[in-house]
């Protein structure tokens, strides 16, 4: 059997430490299933586990993400055969012609959404979804603040908060990040990267944005760069989701400022908590699935890599150059 191709980081640090490197086939044991991946993406918490924020033992291989189609299964598996087109959001080391998922982490692909759009969506779309369904239930008359709307979070979860009938206030760094959030349902964007103080204006742009009430929610992937401006941008009994660091994490907080902020909450949701049974897996995935069919939901990938460029997208990534989705896209001896 000819060796497959797999990204593999020897230590933790930047995103040189990368290579691509040949290794073993996979072979399923009982009650796995051996995926070749068509594509798989590329998301922050890959960042922070290279570079070593996040511990995870070396040689490491990242990624989460991807779809593909089942090559092999265990003799325990029934839930998948040889052929089925599958995407996965959890399963550790796609960054790699094939991977082994367990039934847990297993998504059917409709045959109408493409592998790669499967690939692009699950971990940020699922994010999105249990942000905006259960992190805070949005409603109509709901106004909500979400960070780094241009990113691939921020555009999922925009269109998802509008579906669902709410007001929506992004946060971007540029002019064509702004155009492509307001394409996305954005009522308001707010160009933050123009504040001398983002803990000071931020909230200042917010509430002049709704009568000086402020927002019922804040969502927040980039942490302590915007953490205190979040706070500062809610109504009173608002709802801080801090669900990601992408600018550090975010030092210890005296709860004293929650009480001094209106009766303010604030939260720290993983998207493992809410993805705990087969029936809300299935009803978080079917829904995403059934919003781009319709048309609701559009997954913009902008950025399309051969695996053995894994380097150069955690690059565009830390460095906050990338829009929508970016996927590392699989052509080997294993790809389908």
């Amino acid at each position: 059997m000819e060796p497959m191709k797999t990204v593999i980081a020897n230590q933790p640090g930047g995103p040189s430490v990368m290579s691509l490197t040949d290794t073993e086939p996979l072979t399923p044991g009982p009650d796995d299933i051996v995926v070749d991946v068509h594509a798989c993406g590329v998301n922050y918490i890959d960042t922070y586990q290279r570079s070593g924020t996040y511990s995870v033992d070396f040689p490491f291989t990242p990624g989460l993400e991807g779809a593909g189609t089942v090559s092999a299964v265990g003799r325990a598996v029934s839930s998948a055969a040889v052929g089925d087109r599958v995407a996965w959001a959890f399963t550790p080391r796609s960054y790699a012609e094939q991977v082994i998922l367990n039934e847990h982490d297993l998504y059917a692909v409709p045959d109408d959404i493409t592998l790669e759009t499967a690939a692009a969506m699950m971990l940020q779309g699922l994010t999105a979804h249990f942000l905006s369904a259960s992190t805070y239930p949005l409603a109509p008359g709901d106004t909500a603040l979400v960070h780094a709307g241009a990113g691939g979070v921020g555009l999922l979860l925009t269109q998802l908060a509008v579906a669902r009938g709410a007001r929506v206030i992004t946060t971007v760094s540029n002019d064509v990040k702004a155009e492509q959030s307001r394409a996305a349902g954005a009522d308001a964007v707010i160009r933050y990267d123009t504040f001398s103080s983002i803990a000071d204006e931020l909230p200042a742009a917010v509430r002049d944005l709704t009568d000086g009430i402020g927002v019922n929610v804040v969502y927040d992937g980039v942490g302590a760069a915007t953490f205190d401006g979040s706070l500062g941008s809610l109504a009173e009994r608002g709802t801080l989701a801090l669900f990601g660091g992408a600018s550090g994490q975010v030092p210890p907080v005296d709860l004293q400022r929650l009480n001094h902020g209106g009766s303010l909450f604030v939260t720290r949701p993983s998207m493992v908590h809410h993805l705990r049974t087969a029936e809300e897996r299935a009803w978080r995935a079917n829904e995403l699935f059934d919003a781009v069919r319709s048309g609701q939901l559009h997954v913009r990938i902008d950025g399309r890599y051969a695996l053995a460029d894994a380097p150069a997208t955690h690059e565009a990534l830390e460095s906050r150059r990338t829009m929508g989705k970016t996927v590392l896209t699989v052509d080997g001896p294993n790809a389908r």
